[in-house]
């Protein structure tokens, strides 16, 4: 029997692409939960709830708000079932409760479901282990559509917390710089910079650069669809289904070290 993926924030333009493409990997759809008030997907059952969809799923995937990440993270727990989070922007007490859910259920969180991204989490930090912080500045850019409410991006925040890995600390003991205005002195040594533009309609495209006196060294991604993602969180979600209860991202789902 095909896993049974139920879709939170279904009408959103990335739970349309979830419905397509959980079609597309031949899993049965259980149907969603919609925005008030936005249009019904044809074809699609929808619940009132998230606690109504989870008992009505084998998995469930959640691409919406960072607000409605406590009450999708209670459903599942209710309902003891796994859940695939692409939701960005949240806390660290959100973030908090998404591990202590792991305890029980399956939880994969990950800031970025392309393959092409994970990738590039896994060179970053290899680079950042190789090239000295004294000697090579490590800074972010990353630019997004118009809508996009949160920033820095959560894949950039995840670039960053992959170098700081890779120099064998974490962002927040590395430190970070953005928004830079007016008369901010010097760039300080060993710190993670950010900056985020927005505008248009613009997937995702995302840079980090490694910067020395004499040198220097750029990673690049660019998402033309935003529908990789989309592939990427239901084969996470068919994956999930198979797994003991954990925190997991989409490098366990790829198999990648």
């Amino acid at each position: 029997m095909t896993a049974r993926i139920g879709i939170l924030g279904i009408s959103g333009r990335m739970g349309r692409l979830l419905v397509e493409e959980s079609r597309n990997a031949g899993a049965t759809l259980s149907g969603g939960v919609r925005h008030s008030g936005a249009e019904p997907v044809a074809e699609v059952p929808l619940f009132p709830d998230a606690a109504t969809l989870l008992q009505s799923c084998d998995v469930a995937i959640d691409f919406t708000r960072a607000e409605a990440v406590e009450l999708h993270l209670a459903a599942a727990l209710a309902a003891n079932r796994p859940l695939v989070l692409g939701t960005s922007g949240l806390s660290a007490a959100q973030e908090t409760l998404v591990a202590e859910a792991a305890r029980s259920v399956a939880v994969v969180y990950s800031a970025n479901f392309a393959p092409g991204v994970n990738l590039l989490f896994a060179l970053a930090e290899r680079m950042a282990a190789a090239l000295p912080p004294e000697h090579y500045d490590a800074e972010i850019l990353e630019m997004h559509h118009r809508q996009k409410v949160d920033a820095p991006s959560g894949t950039a925040v995840a670039l960053g917390r992959a170098v700081a890995a890779g120099r064998g600390s974490t962002l927040e003991r590395e430190g970070t710089e953005s928004g830079r205005d007016g008369h901010t002195g010097p760039r300080r040594t060993g710190t993670i910079g950010f900056a985020a533009l927005r505008g248009g309609q613009i997937v995702g495209e995302h840079a980090l650069s490694f910067t020395s006196g004499t040198e220097q060294i750029v990673l690049e991604h660019r998402s033309f669809d935003r529908r990789v993602y989309a592939t990427g969180a239901v084969r996470a979600a068919l994956w999930a289904v198979e797994q003991p209860p954990g925190l997991y991202d989409m490098r366990h789902v790829l198999g990648m070290p």
